[in-house]
């Protein structure tokens, strides 16, 4: 399956779950004819990964996430050489390599003998795949999201480099292996430190910020059906004042949807700000910013 034009992506995403602008669907839907992964960058909690997520269902394909952090390194992100069965494999056919240099005539003859059977000693059979190697060795197209690619160290991210512009890597033991079917590959960034030029290069680039109104008023409805209209429109409205504060940690998507999810719980008809008040550990992380919205909460909701 695939997207056909701008429309079907916002309308395949929205079957899946995931409400869309226009200029997001555009990026995706540029990045599936180009082959070309997508680095999505802005605020935690707006929908970086569950684009990921909605691809996969929208197009009915494998999702594989590696999930990024200080110290990541190829081990764990491409494969991991598993030692302990080579070693186990050796001794089981030590008495078969006998064999193949019982007819050796010197030490050199010996050595190219065995060099001969190298293959059975360095092979795919001993290679534990990681989820870079498992995007690109797949006998489907999947989506491959790399999340929190700025939690990795830069060593790791040149080392990404190789996979995004030839979709190939390469393997000491083995040699180089090239992509069987080029993946969606989706990036997601924090801010958490700058991309290189060089990623940047490589990548169709959006950066996502909270929504407008009317998109995060869709969400809500999406997310959380059955809640009465009113009720949603001054909810995001709170919200949109809320993060106009001067907070350490301003509430995304994931915080309206858990606060609507938490009025329906509650039965709530009308939200004002005693309701405000007695649900705020829904939208507030930080004591703080608890204390920030509580002596504004008349003006966020009068």
């Amino acid at each position: 399956m695939r997207f056909t034009d701008v429309a079907d992506v916002q309308d395949k995403l929205q079957k899946a779950g995931y409400v869309t602008s226009r200029e997001i669907a555009t990026v995706v839907f540029l990045a599936s004819v180009t082959k070309k992964p997508i680095l999505v960058e802005g605020p935690a909690g707006v929908g970086k990964t569950e684009l990921a997520k909605a691809m996969s269902r929208a197009l009915d394909l494998q999702l594989i996430r590696l999930q990024c952090y200080e110290g990541l390194d190829e081990s764990k992100a491409l494969y991991e050489w598993e030692y302990a069965k080579q070693l186990l494999y050796t001794q089981m056919v030590k008495d078969k390599i006998g064999d193949v240099i019982s007819s050796a005539d010197t030490l050199g003859d010996a050595v190219e003998k065995i060099a001969s059977q190298e293959d059975a000693f360095f092979s795919e059979r001993f290679i534990q795949p990681r989820p870079l190697l498992q995007a690109i060795s797949s006998d489907d197209t999947v989506v491959l999201l790399i999340d929190e690619v700025d939690k990795s160290d830069p060593e790791f991210e040149a080392f990404l480099l190789e996979l995004l512009s030839d979709f190939q890597v390469s393997i000491p033991e083995i040699g180089t292996r090239v992509a069987r079917n080029i993946p969606f590959v989706i990036l997601t960034s924090n801010n958490y430190r700058d991309m290189s030029d060089a990623l940047k290069r490589r990548c169709i680039h959006i950066y996502i910020d909270y929504p407008m109104r009317e998109l995060e008023l869709g969400i809500v409805r999406l997310k959380v059906p059955g809640i009465e209209e009113g009720l949603a429109g001054k909810l995001v409205d709170a919200i949109r004042s809320i993060r106009d504060l001067d907070l350490k940690k301003r509430p995304c998507i994931s915080e309206t949807i858990d606060w609507a999810r938490s009025l329906i719980a509650l039965s709530v008809d009308e939200l004002n700000s005693e309701v405000l008040l007695d649900t705020l550990n829904v939208i507030c992380k930080y004591k703080a910013d608890s204390e920030m919205v509580k002596a504004n909460a008349a003006k966020i909701l009068p």
